[in-house]
């Protein structure tokens, strides 16, 4: 990340804040992590209130989130519609809706904070499958204010070394998810060899 770049924060504020913390509820590549942290370590200055951070970042993350679940929503009918063509297909999609339906509401939530970079993914899949708006909306907004409050609250606790606790936090969260994945794989290969 270049100097450059972090020299917005401090510029235009809240709403570079916003911005940022949009593009990546969307799965786009943005240093969200960083711009929080820094935004809490402004606040502990003086250049920002703490309170007014907290509630851009807030609602800008679950204004994201939400955006991500209706593009899911508007966009899934035709790709769903594609998959029922087939028994198999439909028979996955059937299991999937099940599981998603189950497991959805902690999924929403952990995916929000402590595996972020799956989160726009699950925007997608739960807005395409039909998964409950109500639903989603609860479990995203209390695992934004997770996020949220964790990242600023990081960059107000630690504001002399921002940076190196940012790269930090987005290396752990990295971590979880390829645990997380290379669990999922190994439980599904032991599955596979068993009832094969």
């Amino acid at each position: 990340m270049t100097e450059a770049f972090l020299a917005l924060v401090p510029l235009y504020g809240l709403p570079f804040l916003a911005i940022v913390t949009t593009l990546s509820c969307l799965g786009l590549p943005a240093p969200v992590s960083v711009v929080m942290m820094l935004m809490g370590s402004l606040a502990v200055a003086g250049d920002f209130s703490p309170v007014t951070v907290i509630i851009t970042a807030l609602a800008a993350a679950i204004g994201g989130d939400q955006l991500g679940f209706f593009i899911g929503r508007a966009g899934g009918g035709p790709i769903m519609a594609r998959i029922v063509r087939k028994p198999s297909g439909r028979q996955a999609l059937d299991k999937a809706r099940h599981e998603i339906d189950r497991h959805g509401g902690t999924g929403v939530f952990f995916t929000r904070w402590l595996l972020a970079p799956l989160g726009p993914y699950v925007n997608l899949i739960t807005g395409a499958t039909g998964f409950s708006w109500a639903r989603f909306t609860l479990f995203g907004a209390l695992g934004e204010i997770v996020w949220v409050g964790l990242y600023v609250g990081l960059g107000m606790v630690f504001s002399d070394n921002v940076i190196t606790i940012a790269e930090l936090a987005s290396d752990l969260s990295g971590f979880a998810v390829g645990a997380a994945v290379t669990l999922y794989l190994g439980w599904r290969l032991v599955k596979v060899l068993r009832n094969g």
